[in-house]
C-alpha cells in the first residue's frame, strides 16, 4: 500500500521489454530483495539492488496496463516505498495496481499552479468525482473538474518540480489508478440492485 507521495524522481538506467534498472537514492534506504517499490505508481518487486540502482521485473500484465513498457534509458520515473504500519498517510490509500492509462491533453498556468488535463477511457473515466482522489504517475491528485471524456487537477508548484509531471507535455501518456472505495462501492450497489426484485418489494411492503 502507497500514499502516493512521491519521495524521489529516479531514472531508467536500462530499459528491456520485460525487466527494468532504475537508478534512485532515498528509496533504496531499507529496500530488500522481494519487497515493494512503486514506479510511476505501479507496484513492483525488487529482484536486485545495489547502492545506486535497483531492478524490476516487468510482466505482460505490467505491460499491458502501465506506460512502463514505453520507458527509454534516462527517462524521470516517479518513485515511492511503501507505507509503513502507523506511518503518516499524507495523501490517500493507493494500491499501486494502475487501472490504465490517459493522455495527457492541457497544460496551462493558473496562478501559483498548473492545470493538467487528461482524456481517460470510460472505465476509468466512470470512478472519477469531483473532489475525489486520482492518482496519476503514483502522484496523489485530488480531481477538480471532469467530463464525459476528461478530467482536471490542479498542481502545486512543489509537486510539478518534485516529481516528473515536469517533464511530461501535451500528448505524453500516464499511468492512472482510481481510488479503491469508488470499486467497492459500484460493486455493493451492483449487489444490492441484484436483490431488488418484484418478491423482495412486496416482502418489504411496497
Amino acid at each position: 500500500m502507497f500514499t502516493g507521495i512521491v519521495v524521489e524522481v529516479g531514472h531508467v538506467i536500462s530499459a528491456r521489454t520485460d525487466k527494468l534498472v532504475v537508478g534512485a537514492s532515498l528509496v533504496l534506504k531499507e529496500l530488500q530483495l522481494g519487497g515493494s517499490v512503486a514506479v510511476n505508481g505501479a507496484c513492483l518487486t525488487v529482484t536486485s539492488f545495489n547502492s545506486g540502482s535497483f531492478t524490476i521485473d516487468l510482466s505482460p500484465e505490467t505491460l499491458q496496463r502501465t506506460n512502463l513498457g514505453m520507458l527509454r534509458n534516462g527517462e524521470p520515473v516517479n518513485l515511492e516505498r511503501p507505507l509503513g504500519l502507523g506511518g503518516e498517510l499524507g495523501g490517500h490509500l493507493v494500491q499501486g495496481h494502475i487501472d490504465g492509462t490517459g493522455k495527457i491533453s492541457g497544460i496551462f498556468p493558473e496562478g501559483g499552479s498548473t492545470i493538467f488535463s487528461f482524456e481517460a477511457p470510460q472505465e476509468i473515466m466512470r470512478y472519477l468525482v469531483e473532489k475525489g482522489f486520482i492518482a496519476v504517475e503514483g502522484i496523489s491528485l485530488t480531481v477538480t473538474g471532469r467530463s464525459e471524456r476528461d478530467f482536471r487537477v490542479s498542481v502545486v508548484e512543489y509537486t510539478r518540480t518534485h516529481t516528473n509531471l515536469q517533464y511530461h507535455r501535451i500528448g505524453d501518456r500516464v499511468n492512472l489508478e482510481v481510488d479503491i472505495m469508488a470499486k467497492y462501492a459500484e460493486q455493493f450497489m451492483r449487489a444490492q440492485r441484484s436483490n431488488l426484485t418484484v418478491e423482495f418489494l412486496k416482502g418489504s411492503g411496497f
